[in-house]
């Protein structure tokens, strides 16, 4: 017996209808077993070590958490696309994990410059963004769905600006680059300096981020015969920039804000790294006496198969612990909404030794800021 044509619409009419109801009642990035959470970072090219310490920061974390059974009875996935360090690639990837993979939230880009794009994105769908590797004053400008999880680039060279203040020294320069943030960076370093009646004697902007002059920056830098040289550039850039200067016979002190990462500068570098100073936003990775640290290095181990440690994995394991705490008090049935309640509500929230405070009106969770020496055979002194 033939089912009449009109039984047959109705039949797919109210199967449609089910389904939208069921994806409604789900939502984005979230089913009975999983949660997503997506990233793009630099995983290949020149800023590739940065990317994949974040990538592996948090992947260490989430996979204790679902080992335990993840979270209200859902494991956490997340999903990493590679950019290459490329804006066009960060911006297309972010349009793809939103709109066409439809994560929950985001999680760890490697730099502003790669997380600005991402903003118009995250505004459209109210997808809350969590954890950029940035300090940099654009970043940080309130945005309700943007949470940053460590200290300003502003307050790690004014840290820097200070610890050379006691010592009578005068002459700073600063390397940035010509953008957005590297300007704001620029300015960061002028602004502390003025708060001790200083100015830079000679500044080097590098135009090119891919491709940048090191030579012709070194030689603008040494025009102004500075004490200290204070730099806010990849590790790439910076580690060729101090090679060179020691090369050249330039006896300034090296300074980096934390933008390059000091482990990757550190490796970069070499034996021809000791001596430079280097701010951080996490307690030292290496520090077992504090709790986070003791549990990072165990499950980084796990993750990486190596004793892998690094101030910037560690950095990304605290923002998933914050992650992971955030989707717990949201409750079992999830929402973009509850989870960035839960962030606003989070007060001194103590991940094992490092404390993270937001509220509805302040989304920057730290402001710890150390600062750090590269020492022989890749440690560092404090």
């Amino acid at each position: 017996m033939r089912t009449p044509v009109r039984a047959l619409t109705q039949l797919a009419a109210a199967a449609l209808l089910a389904s939208a109801i069921s994806a409604q009642a789900q939502p984005a990035g979230v089913n009975a077993s999983r949660i997503l959470i997506g990233q793009s970072a630099p995983l290949t090219g020149a800023n590739a070590e940065l990317g994949n310490d974040i990538r592996n920061g948090a992947l260490a974390y989430f996979r204790r958490v679902n080992e335990a059974g993840g979270v209200h009875g859902r494991k956490i996935e997340l999903v990493s696309l590679d950019d290459g360090n490329q804006v066009p690639k960060a911006e297309a990837n972010t349009r793809k994990l939103v709109e066409e993979d439809g994560v929950f939230a985001l999680f760890g880009y490697a730099s502003a410059t790669l997380s600005r794009p991402a903003l118009p994105i995250v505004e459209k769908h109210k997808v809350p963004f969590v954890a950029p590797f940035t300090g940099a004053d654009p970043m940080r400008v309130f945005n309700k769905h943007v949470y940053n999880m460590r200290g300003s680039y502003a307050e790690e060279l004014d840290k820097i600006v200070d610890h050379f203040e006691p010592l009578g020294v005068k002459r700073f320069s600063i390397v940035y680059y010509d953008d957005v943030v590297g300007r704001e960076n620029l300015t960061a370093v002028e602004r502390a300096l003025a708060k001790r009646n200083l100015k830079p004697v000679s500044v080097a902007a590098f135009a090119d981020r891919a491709k940048p002059d090191i030579e012709g920056g070194l030689k603008q830098i040494a025009a102004g015969q500075p004490d200290v040289v204070i730099l806010t550039t990849l590790y790439k850039a910076t580690a060729d920039f101090i090679r060179l200067a020691q090369k050249s016979g330039m006896g300034a002190s090296m300074a980096s804000n934390s933008f390059p990462g000091a482990s990757p500068l550190a490796k970069e570098l070499g034996k021809e790294g000791q001596g430079t100073i280097v701010a951080t936003v996490v307690p030292p990775p290496t520090k077992r006496s504090l709790p986070v640290v003791s549990e990072y290095q165990h499950d980084i181990e796990l993750q990486t198969g190596a004793k892998n440690y690094s101030f910037t994995s560690l950095e990304s394991y605290i923002g998933a612990k914050v992650v992971v705490e955030a989707l717990k008090r949201a409750g079992p049935k999830p929402t973009r909404e509850a989870f960035t309640q839960a962030l606003d509500s989070m007060k001194a929230f103590d991940v094992g030794g490092y404390s993270v405070t937001f509220a509805p009106d302040n989304h920057n969770g730290s402001s710890f800021v150390e600062l750090t020496v590269i020492g022989s055979g890749l440690k560092f002194n404090y």
